[in-house]
């Protein structure tokens, strides 16, 4: 349903989830693009753009979440991988940090690509 539908009538004082098939996670979640709701959070099941996109599939709609977890999730491993080439300098271990930080500009690229898919979709 989309959010400038009159029937959509709902409280909007929760928790949103998304439930994908590789896994469960909650977040916040606004209807910034919609005319009558507030940025309130919600405790039901729908996708990130039916306000604007509703004739997409299930798939294309996952696929856009997704996307977007794809690459936030990389960017946090990349943090904790950096850290790690900090640590291996301190104890002497500079080409298992050489390694890893290699390991990073190779999830970079990945990033990369994964920003170019989405915006293809």
């Amino acid at each position: 349903m989309c959010c400038n539908d009159k029937n959509h009538t709902h409280e909007h004082n929760h928790e949103h989830t998304h439930e994908h098939n590789h896994h469960h996670h909650s977040h916040e979640h606004t209807h910034e693009c919609c005319n009558n709701h507030d940025s309130s959070q919600h405790d039901h099941h729908h996708s990130h753009d039916s306000c604007n996109e509703s004739s997409l599939s299930h798939d294309e709609k996952t696929l856009r979440v997704l996307l977007v977890h794809w690459i936030n999730h990389n960017k946090s491993h990349q943090d904790n991988f950096l850290e790690w080439v900090e640590k291996c300098n301190k104890i002497q271990k500079e080409e298992v940090g050489n390694y890893i930080k290699k390991a990073v500009e190779f999830m970079e690229q990945a990033n990369e690509m994964l920003v170019e898919a989405k915006k293809h979709m």
